[in-house]
């Protein structure tokens, strides 16, 4: 299986956890990092690639992505170290 979406987190600043999907990590990373990335995480770089998950599909990733952005802080930290 050869990904081309991604789910990721990444650690912010004030150490919350931002949760997106994107087709290009680096590049996703890079626009966060500049204040081109989600409103959220603007204001709140440096940020840190934590975990990241490819897939084969847009629906996949979107589904992966809601499900972690419904964990809890504690469970999200428990997925990073599984």
């Amino acid at each position: 299986m050869k990904a081309k979406y991604y789910v990721y987190m990444l650690k912010c600043s004030d150490e919350t956890i931002y949760t997106g999907y994107t087709t290009n990590l680096d590049n996703r990373i890079k626009a966060h990092n500049e204040g081109k990335g989600a409103k959220y995480t603007r204001g709140r770089s440096p940020v840190k690639l934590i975990w990241s998950k490819g897939f084969s599909s847009l629906s996949k990733a979107l589904k992966e992505e809601i499900r972690i952005k419904n964990l809890t802080r504690k469970q999200k930290l428990f997925l990073i170290k599984v």
